[in-house]
């Protein structure tokens, strides 16, 4: 929630793993702002695929970013 409200990172994609694998569990993760959220055990092909749409997702937010200048 905090990277979401902060212009500079807003863009950031996040994603959960969790040994929480209960739906309510997921979605209140999926409505606090993760990306995505992945249960325990991992899946590597899972991950790999989360992580690719997470950096897909980050480049083209990070394109539309408004990103403060360095003081």
């Amino acid at each position: 929630k905090i990277l979401r409200e902060d212009p500079a990172t807003a863009h950031i994609p996040v994603l959960a793993i969790s040994a929480n694998a209960m739906p309510r569990d997921i979605q209140k993760g999926l409505e606090a702002g993760f990306f995505r959220y992945l249960t325990k055990p991992i899946k590597v092909s899972e991950f790999m695929n989360a992580l690719d749409g997470a950096l897909e997702r980050a480049d083209t937010e990070a394109d539309d970013a408004i990103i403060p200048e360095p003081l």
